[in-house]
């Protein structure tokens, strides 16, 4: 029997993440199979053959995505070039949309099958986009329960799945090496503070974080602070800006581990982005901050249709973390709020037991869930498989 081919392609290191789990569970099931398309290092680790650096692909806001414009399109009429000439039996686009929905729609249009792995935001912004979304994609794998109500009026083809880091992060993270190692001094409170990975989220956000780290430091002459780096060149952006201007910080930076410095920490300062996520699922207090170019932040103000931004509170049906926006990012505003997200006994283990029943509903196995979905529209779409003997998921 002939191998199977996939092609995928994921824009974001939290699309990687759920790329590589996909991949190893659908390879389980099907010995041999191949992937190609554009993916981060876990998706190459997993046996994803790269065809574009996916760091290219990483870009944020209106505005700031206007100069990559014609790159970006450029890449994308190659890879549909590419995967029209050499047709594999399945097209994955994880997260992405504005890039992947693209790709889909004519590969859909040339006959492959096509799945989308992430919904966009369509309970938040641009609802219409549903009707868009069903003519790109033939199956829909959604992380969030709450989102296939918003597709009843097309019908969409649809998994709800769950979200890997549910699984994750119980499974990755020892509390008390986290502690160990990230983690304060006996009796000492710690906070994390994670300004975005993105080169524009640490130039909204660095400074006005570190500045809020100096006005509670004024307060809470023992609190310590903790700040996780993306990558080596984010560490070193935010070196130089340290040691220029905040060395007066009781500020440990470190590369990577910002799961494991999240888990250690008291409460969290925190882009709004995926890594709030993470953090609810970590059950920790946090305020969530956002800052963008102006012209953006008007644009997107204007579309937005959800009352929250965070998943946090999305998720909660209700507001558990402050979210601060643009021009309120500021000591004065942040303090206070980090003061109480760390004080308030009360308001912390109302936050422990609500996160924690959002973790639960999100712990669906989403991998295998995601494997079993896209192996019954390849059997729908008579491509022959040969299927391992690992058993399929219990579906729910």
């Amino acid at each position: 029997m002939r191998t199977l081919r996939v092609g995928i392609v994921a824009g974001e290191a939290s699309g990687d993440i759920l790329g590589a789990g996909l991949i190893q569970s659908l390879q389980r099931r099907c010995p041999g199979i191949q992937f190609e398309g554009i993916g981060g290092e876990l998706m190459l680790e997993a046996g994803c053959c790269s065809l574009y650096p996916m760091e290219r692909l990483s870009v944020m806001g209106l505005v700031e995505v206007l100069g990559r414009v014609p790159e970006l399109l450029r890449e994308r009429r190659r890879l549909v070039r590419h995967f029209i000439a050499n047709p594999p039996d399945l097209f994955i686009g994880i997260d992405a949309p504005d890039f992947t929905l693209g790709m889909e729609r004519q590969l859909k249009e040339a006959g492959i099958p096509t799945v989308h792995y992430v919904s966009p935001s369509v309970w938040a912004w641009k609802r219409k986009r549903i009707f868009k979304i069903k003519r790109c994609v033939d199956l829909l794998l959604t992380l969030f329960p709450f989102e296939a109500e918003v597709y009843e009026p097309t019908q969409q083809n649809l998994r709800f799945v769950g979200h890997p880091l549910a699984e994750m992060i119980p499974a990755q993270i020892d509390m008390d090496l986290a502690v160990e190692h990230y983690g304060a001094g006996s009796g000492q409170q710690m906070l994390a503070i994670l300004p975005g990975s993105r080169g524009s989220e640490l130039k909204y956000l660095a400074k006005p974080f570190l500045e809020t780290a100096r006005w509670l430091q004024a307060r809470h002459p023992d609190l310590m602070f903790v700040m996780p780096a993306a990558n080596q060149s984010r560490y070193d952006q935010l070196a130089e800006m340290v040691a220029d201007e905040y060395s007066d910080l009781k500020l440990k930076l470190v590369r990577g581990h910002s799961r494991e410095v999240m888990a250690a920490s008291d409460a969290i300062l925190i882009a709004s982005g995926t890594a709030t996520l993470e953090a609810c699922l970590l059950r920790k207090p946090m305020v969530v901050a956002y800052r963008m170019a102006g012209l953006t932040y008007k644009i997107y103000s204007r579309m937005i249709q959800s009352r929250w931004i965070s998943l946090p509170n999305v998720l909660a049906g209700k507001e558990m973390v402050p979210e601060i926006l643009q021009d309120d990012v500021r000591p004065e505003v942040l303090g206070p709020l980090l003061q109480k997200a760390l004080d308030d006994a009360e308001y912390r283990q109302r936050i422990e037991q609500v996160f924690g029943e959002i973790g639960d509903t999100l712990r669906q196995n989403a991998s295998e869930r995601a494997a079993d979905a896209v192996i019954e529209l390849l059997e729908q779409r008579g491509r022959p498989l040969e299927i391992g003997t690992e058993p399929r998921s219990q579906r729910g």
